[in-house]
């Protein structure tokens, strides 16, 4: 249990660091959408290489196909809900798009950590560098954008705590079920994770790191895809 207390609040830590670094420094435009790139990256390559090969082959394509399709209508229906409330007050609903973005990847992947942990499978300092270079962007561009709607700076700190907590609380939830799931259930997680995020990516997160960083944000997309990437095969 204590490795999972531990490890959940160092995967979710960034969440809520990004956000405190929003709050620190007014972020100009273009370096924000080079670090939305570079988390979008980063991102890619979670999904490549952990959440998707992880799914394949702890149960094989239907459970996962399943879990993606699963994360990526939640993810839909979640923005479609933030953007009529957006429309509503005349304000931008990017900010909280990534943030349900973060909440829907976080809590499947963060389960799946437990349960790995509870089967005495170790874990990695690459890989908990990997989880830090993706959504520490993913906070900090939240964050900003969340601050640039007019939002206030305690409800920004508050909005992104809880989505710490309830990320690292799902590491000790995972641990706590593990003895009641399967395979299938683990492959689905990371479908539902991957599903999410992959929406996500292409719905809000890219779209606007280009209209901040312009013709740098495939480079630093692609930057990111390959630090990650790399991390990830190293561990």
């Amino acid at each position: 249990m204590g490795d999972a207390v531990l490890w959940g609040t160092v995967a979710a830590a960034p969440l809520f660091v990004g956000a405190v670094l929003a709050l620190l420094r007014k972020w100009p435009p273009r370096w924000l959408g080079i670090v939305l790139g570079f988390g979008a990256g980063a991102l890619m390559a979670s999904i490549a290489f952990e959440l998707w090969e992880e799914g394949l082959d702890l149960a094989g394509p239907i459970p996962l196909v399943g879990g993606v399709a699963a994360g990526a209508l939640s993810y839909y229906i979640a923005a479609r809900i933030l953007d009529a409330r957006a429309a509503k007050k005349k304000s931008q609903a990017g900010g909280g798009q990534l943030a349900v973005g973060a909440l829907l990847d976080g809590i499947p992947e963060q389960l799946v950590l437990g349960i790995g942990l509870a089967s005495g499978e170790p874990v990695s300092v690459a890989l908990v560098i990997a989880i830090l270079v993706s959504n520490l962007p993913e906070s900090i561009g939240s964050a900003s954008d969340l601050l640039d709607g007019g939002m206030a700076k305690s409800r920004v700190l508050l909005l992104w705590a809880g989505v710490a907590v309830i990320c690292a609380l799902a590491t000790v939830a995972g641990f706590l079920l593990a003895s009641a799931t399967g395979d299938d259930f683990r492959a689905a997680a990371s479908g539902f994770a991957a599903g999410a995020l992959l929406v996500m990516l292409v719905d809000s997160m890219i779209p606007e790191a280009q209209s901040k960083a312009k013709e740098s944000t495939g480079l630093a997309t692609v930057l990111g895809f390959a630090l990650a990437a790399g991390l990830s095969l190293a561990s």
